[in-house]
């Protein structure tokens, strides 16, 4: 299937999805040789003398043989997401169509480097997918290599710290068709030290643009709507509410205020969508104004 979406008219945006083709003691953990806070804390310490650095891959063009479209709008979500993330204090890099062995090349290098100064790490990927596969410039790489350098055993300086991960990408090529509801409105003490273990795998969140196997929609002019709605939610809320209730609103908000509107085709009009979070972590994570 094509997933380029024309509008009837120039004055229209157009929607396109990201397819290939269509309580008790305080106490202080210390893991390799970094202070973690307190284990009774609810929240992930935000503490450390920098508050981390933020990785943007924005995918617009691809090379022609692999039969990908332009992800027109994607320079959009890139320019909102570099600007809510330095907002937020955070060390903000872009990569523009990289290829996929630049793109691990970059991830590796990252889990290599040291975050004993850093809070917590986030990266952005924006291009087109599909369930458990993300492609780069020249072809699709594994989603699963994007996490893996990350991990506490293989990057120790961010064990016990948040890694975050935004993913605006189709899953998959079913269609969101949606249903009908009706809505009814109603008007510490201690300073000993002691070694912890933690599984590899926790203190990952990973938010995914749509849930697994189905379109996720993209505004040729405005960028997608989960990162509209990421930025917008953000900016409202990133000093008064933890990340996963942020992330609540966000699903709230692509849920109930998008739809998509290609009038001209009657089997991609009037879709649905709504972004899909897993998480391990085993705190709240909170950006409080420096």
């Amino acid at each position: 299937m094509n997933n380029s979406i024309e509008a009837m008219d120039d004055s229209t945006p157009k929607d396109n999805v990201d397819a290939r083709g269509i309580f008790g003691k305080t106490k202080t953990v210390e893991a390799t040789g970094i202070i973690l806070g307190s284990l009774d804390s609810e929240d992930y310490s935000m503490n450390y003398p920098r508050r981390g650095k933020c990785y943007i891959f924005n995918h617009k063009t691809f090379e022609p043989f692999t039969g990908l479209n332009v992800r027109n709008g994607t320079d959009a979500d890139a320019a909102r997401l570099y600007c809510r993330f330095r907002e937020l204090q955070f060390d903000v890099t872009v990569f523009t169509d990289l290829r996929i062995k630049e793109v691990e090349k970059e991830l590796q290098k990252a889990g290599k480097e040291d975050h004993t100064d850093y809070s917590c790490f986030i990266c952005c990927i924006l291009s087109h997918g599909e369930q458990g596969v993300l492609y780069a410039a020249d072809g699709q790489y594994k989603t699963e290599h994007v996490f893996a350098p990350f991990r506490g055993d293989v990057c120790p300086s961010l064990a016990g710290k948040p890694k975050i991960f935004f993913l605006q990408a189709c899953q998959g090529d079913k269609l969101d068709y949606g249903v009908k509801v009706t809505s009814k409105e109603s008007t510490d003490s201690g300073d000993d030290k002691q070694t912890l273990r933690i599984p590899t795998h926790a203190d990952f969140l990973i938010m995914f643009s749509t849930v697994p196997g189905f379109y996720s929609w993209r505004n040729t002019t405005n960028g997608s709507w989960f990162v509209q709605s990421l930025c917008a939610a953000l900016l409202k809320h990133a000093y008064d509410m933890d990340l996963l209730q942020i992330l609540t609103a966000v699903n709230r908000r692509v849920a109930y205020d998008f739809e998509s509107f290609t009038p001209q085709d009657s089997t991609m009009h009037l879709k649905k969508q709504v972004p899909f979070v897993t998480s391990t972590l085993t705190k709240n994570i909170r950006f409080p104004p420096s």
